[in-house]
């Protein structure tokens, strides 16, 4: 795996050293990300020299004073999106309250806003320090998050105090990854069928009929998907988006494209989510030329397009099959009611006029209606965590199935 060790400034800093050899024993890539502050305990070389990897320490440039550029101003994202872990250890009160407030004023927690990997947390500070509300607050509002937090030992501080505030053993953390990496995994041997974006339906060579759809939800959906094991197929409309690492990409342009896509990739599915916003009409007739305008009138004549979601409910057996409603109004009716007449096991509906939930943004406020009864609301959230939160329900539902879906083989 390719982890991120977040350092932060404490004593135990030097003890991420040894953090560093234990991880890349057990074949993992390690880059190293280290605070102003804890670069007064160790120096970034020492890291290097482990790592094999350049150390981060500045957002901006380096702390040489070398110029910044834009391939720095921008490195915590590329970082974020190349790590499947980031591990922070030592954590101090400090960096622990940053993260738990969505500070982010150096590079380490502007990398953790940025990543949508799966977070380990070792804190290590006074015990006073430790057992302060507010860091009692800011640790259970992580853990809240999904954080995997592991408890400080007791011991004998270098404060001279005596308490719980020791950085956790090397077993103990590596026991933690262990675990989160176990849990982020749990679509190994699954293929996901991703559909995402809008489709475009030509009037003439010119004007196209489509949709706002600008297909972040899918991407988040098929970048989850792979990042937790799965082998993703993403068959996508025209959207501005980058390919999300590890997923085969089918582009397509109309919704007969689509459909036919989906069709043919159905087969190799266990789970579809379908997000793609696929035009419900097309242009009965496509003009071969353009189209001029005209004083009268003009009026196109439109015929429904083929219900891909409902003629591939229809035959799914024992596959996990996603459907999505984007509603203006009665939003829970028209969702309960599309998920019976379309066979679905899942539907994810959002009001699309609510605030943080319109098209092309980065967060939605969907509820997961399923088959078996359960709706699930979910507050405003990036459309990264609707991801794994919708894929959770596939898991569920899988789980109380009388037999899983076959699962091609992972040879």
């Amino acid at each position: 795996m390719r982890i991120t060790l977040g350092v932060t400034g404490g004593v135990a800093a030097y003890k991420a050293a040894e953090l560093v050899r234990r991880l890349q024993q057990e074949g993992h890539s390690v880059q190293v990300v280290m605070t102003r502050a804890a670069r007064e305990f160790v120096t970034p070389l020492t890291f290097a020299a482990l790592s094999g990897q350049k150390v981060i320490t500045d957002l901006f440039g380096d702390s040489s004073g070398s110029e910044a550029n834009l391939e720095s101003a921008i490195e915590h994202i590329a970082v974020a999106q190349r790590t499947d872990l980031l591990l922070v250890a030592p954590a101090t009160a400090d960096i622990i309250a940053k993260f738990a407030r969505g500070v982010a004023d150096d590079f380490l927690t502007t990398l953790y806003l940025a990543s949508t990997a799966p977070v380990v947390v070792a804190p290590a500070m006074n015990v006073n320090m430790w057992s302060h509300m507010a860091t009692r607050e800011n640790v259970e509002m992580l853990r809240t998050r999904g954080v995997k937090i592991v408890e400080p030992d007791e011991g004998y501080l270098a404060c001279g105090m005596t308490g719980p505030g020791r950085l956790a053993g090397m077993e103990e953390i590596l026991a933690a990854v262990h675990e989160v990496t176990k849990a982020q995994r749990d679509l190994e041997g699954e293929t996901v069928l991703v559909s995402a974006g809008p489709t475009c339906e030509d009037i003439d060579p010119v004007r196209y009929i489509t949709n706002r759809s600008s297909g972040k939800m899918g991407y988040a959906v098929a970048e989850a998907a792979a990042r937790r094991g799965a082998k993703v197929i993403l068959i996508s409309g025209p959207v501005d988006l980058e390919t999300p690492a590890g997923v085969e990409l089918v582009d397509v342009r109309t919704s007969e494209e689509m459909h036919r896509a989906v069709v043919e990739r159905f087969a190799e599915a266990s789970i579809a989510i379908l997000a793609a916003a696929v035009a419900d009409y097309r242009p009965v007739a496509r003009h071969a030329e353009k189209i001029k305008k005209g004083s009268a009138p003009l009026s196109i004549s439109l015929e429904p397009t083929t219900d891909i979601l409902a003629e591939v409910s229809k035959n799914k057996g024992s596959k996990i099959v996603v459907g999505f409603a984007a509603e203006t109004d009665h939003v829970a009716e028209n969702a309960r009611k599309k998920l019976v007449s379309k066979n679905a096991d899942l539907i994810v509906a959002n009001d699309v006029t609510a605030e943080g939930a319109g098209f092309d943004l980065d967060t939605n406020v969907v509820t997961i209606f399923s088959r078996d009864g359960r709706d699930l609301a979910l507050p405003k959230m990036s459309k990264s965590e609707v991801a794994q939160r919708i894929l959770d329900e596939v898991l569920r539902l899988r789980a109380a199935l009388p037999s899983a879906a076959p699962r091609p083989s992972s040879v």
